[in-house]
């Protein structure tokens, strides 16, 4: 099945017949069940908050446990402490620094890669590669998260072959896409009028033959009977002529633990599930001790309203009150009786804290991110910098994770782009500047900064930091707008 009962998207079982039979092993086998179990937390789902229970009489009844949803706020927050718009490829040459962020920019890039991330701490794995338009001659990323990835050669140093599958539509009818990037291609022809499928005598070269370097995206489509498609304009096989991957890996700084040697990676809160509980736990306690400790009001016969129905004389309800007020059968005396029960709150709250506190320990956060006693959820950057070491070391672990794949896609747009007659100069090295304001006070550094300049530092140096300039360009500019010194004179 492609689906499950909520209409989430899984390789379906002809895919991976169809890969089996190309030869290749799939990791997936082994790392789904724990991937199907990440994502069950992350959405609040299965036994732990939806289940049954029995009365004393005997009686089934079934309970749903409140939730807020801590494992995918864990990922929310590492979400949106990695990526924003404010994190920038930097690329040796300037021109090519320019092209790259404007391309991200206007194909809005990084929000949606923020989103890939935060599926991707939660489900271990996710990625971005590049889907060609050639009718348009336009190079798009596509976002893909841990249930669409199939990685198909990888060593210690990472993935070097990769299938992506998701689910699209031709001709009003649902189809399952699968695009193989893949080194060399052996087997596949980039002929159009040849057939996807390579030959059986070509299937064990696909595997081992590598004397092709460069890229081909291998697109194959099935119904929903595991049938191949020929979808009119699909070209089967395209060859990049990119000799690096044409797609980026994204993974959290954990160690999969879980299944060894797997190239996949594992979920930032594998190992707080046990937090994630608690959590809820205590958040549902706390609501039920405030559901269950309402006033009751307990009223006696002589203030019921009697009628007549047939031959008997009835009580005429108030009706349910929200379970509030409740009737004295057969009394007369103390007409109006309150209760109200003493709320145990102060107890709950100080449990819910501890289990904050505890799953932000274990998640990666430190102990005092989601301690709301005194300033809420989230501190000022400097009061995190300061006190939150723990976070600032994390932080740093996940950014160089990333910034390896963030680095690899932008190689490959800017690669496939001049293809298609883009002038975008060679890039040479390129790294990501990350936006570090949340556990940094990037203002006062930058305050600091410029009172160095004509001092410590120069001007153009200041722009090569907070601009991202490469050091011709930042000497060009700083000398067109001049240099403010300590001392808030000007020079050009």
């Amino acid at each position: 099945m492609s689906t499950n009962g909520l209409d989430e998207y899984w390789v379906p079982e002809h895919v991976k017949d169809y890969l089996r039979r190309l030869g290749f092993a799939l990791p997936l086998d082994d790392m789904e069940p724990w991937i199907r179990s990440w994502d069950d937390w992350m959405g609040a789902r299965g036994d732990f908050y939806d289940y049954r229970d029995k009365d004393g009489m005997g009686r089934v009844y079934a309970v749903h446990r409140r939730s807020i949803h801590p494992a995918m706020r864990v990922c929310k927050e590492w979400g949106s402490l990695l990526l924003n718009e404010e994190v920038k490829v930097v690329c040796d040459d300037q021109k090519a620094t320019d092209w790259i962020n404007s391309f991200f920019s206007s194909t809005n890039f990084m929000n949606a890669a923020q989103a890939t991330v935060v599926r991707a701490f939660g489900l271990g794995t996710g990625a971005w590669a590049l889907w060609i338009d050639l009718g348009k001659q336009k190079v798009r990323i596509r976002h893909y998260d841990a249930r669409m990835v199939i990685p198909l050669s990888w060593d210690e140093d990472g993935i070097t072959e990769c299938a992506f599958v998701t689910r699209a539509f031709y001709r009003g009818k649902a189809v399952d896409q699968l695009q193989m990037h893949l080194r060399g291609g052996v087997g596949f022809s980039a002929d159009p009028s040849s057939p996807p499928t390579p030959s059986p005598e070509h299937a064990e070269g696909l595997l081992t033959d590598e004397s092709e370097e460069t890229y081909r995206i291998v697109t194959v489509c099935f119904d929903h009977e595991g049938n191949e498609l020929a979808p009119v304009g699909i070209l089967p096989v395209y060859d990049t002529g990119c000799p690096f991957p044409t797609f980026g890996i994204v993974k959290p700084a954990v160690t999969n633990t879980r299944v060894d040697m797997s190239p996949y990676g594992q979920s930032v809160f594998a190992d707080a599930v046990d937090a994630v509980q608690a959590v809820d736990l205590t958040f549902d306690a706390l609501i039920n001790e405030i559901d269950l400790s309402k006033m009751r009001v307990f009223l006696s016969d002589v203030l019921f309203d009697r009628e007549q129905d047939g031959n008997k004389n009835v009580t005429i309800p108030f009706g349910k009150q929200d379970c509030t007020v409740f009737r004295k059968v057969m009394s007369t005396e103390d007409t109006i009786q309150e209760f109200a029960p003493a709320l145990r709150t102060n107890g709950q709250i100080e449990a819910f804290r501890v289990a904050l506190q505890m799953l932000g320990d274990l998640t990666g956060f430190g102990i005092s991110y989601f301690d709301f006693d005194n300033t809420g959820y989230v501190k000022t950057a400097t009061e995190v910098s300061s006190d939150n070491s723990a976070l600032m070391r994390n932080i740093r672990r996940h950014e160089n994770s990333l910034e390896g794949s963030i680095v690899s896609i932008a190689r490959a747009v800017m690669f496939a782009s001049r293809s298609f007659g883009e002038n975008i100069p060679d890039e040479g090295e390129v790294h990501v500047q990350f936006d570090d304001s949340i556990i940094q006070d990037t203002a006062a550094e930058k305050e600091q900064d410029m009172r160095e300049v004509g001092v410590t530092m120069g001007a153009w140096e200041y722009r090569m930091r907070w601009y991202g300039e490469e050091e011709s360009v930042a000497r060009v500019r700083a000398a067109e707008v001049g240099i403010s010194t300590v001392n808030g004179t000007s020079s050009t």
